[in-house]
């Protein structure tokens, strides 16, 4: 068993974009709420029964122009970085998947996607790396993809976090422990690394 570092200390210029994103994200939120309800995306299980897909809602009704509008991906992982930001310092709890109960590292990705682009993920971090989604080389993660760990060896996943740019990710760590933003490059995590995958698409319709 490998013992989790001491948290990632934020150089002190990114404290202070990161409480000015704080409070900047309620208005950020009410503002996309009051302006577009995101079209819903599911998960459907694939033919094996084991292997499942992300699929994004069909759009119907009044002509795209009028009703809805296309959102590029970089709005979305803004949207996913000013949630997933939000739930810093919310304390860790097993089965926990709302900052009214506290969050595990799945829960907390769960309910940031559910909340912030109305995707909906599996519920374990197994179930969700085997999500037919692009595989992406550590080089080229961008904001919003999900970084996978396997923190007691091997090769079986049992941890990820949501990618935030500058090797950096948030999670949900461990028992005793709050959300916080840690450091791909720290020795425990760049050894428990295994991979990333991307579930954001390049663009979206959203209704208006």
């Amino acid at each position: 068993m490998m013992t989790l570092p001491e948290p990632y200390e934020l150089p002190q210029e990114d404290k202070i974009m990161h409480w000015s994103l704080r409070l900047s994200i309620v208005s950020s939120l009410l503002l996309t709420a009051a302006c577009a309800t995101h079209q819903s995306s599911s998960l459907s299980a694939g033919q094996d029964g084991h292997r499942q897909s992300l699929q994004t809602m069909p759009v119907t009704g009044a002509p795209a122009d009028e009703m809805n509008r296309l959102v590029s991906r970089s709005q979305m992982a803004d949207d996913v970085l000013l949630r997933a930001m939000a739930q810093i310092g919310t304390p860790y709890r097993w089965g926990g998947s709302s900052p009214q109960t506290g969050f595990d590292c799945s829960g907390l990705i769960g309910y940031v996607f559910h909340h912030s682009m109305n995707i909906k993920l599996p519920r374990s971090t197994t179930q969700m790396m085997q999500i037919k989604a692009p595989v992406i080389e550590r080089n080229r993660l961008r904001t919003g993809d999900i970084v996978f760990f396997a923190t007691s060896g091997g090769r079986r996943v049992s941890h990820a976090g949501i990618y935030v740019g500058d090797n950096r990710f948030v999670h949900a760590p461990s028992t005793g422990g709050k959300v916080r933003i840690d450091s791909l490059t720290s020795p425990y995590w760049s050894k428990a690394y295994l991979q990333a995958k991307r579930y954001l698409p390049d663009q979206q319709l959203v209704s208006l």
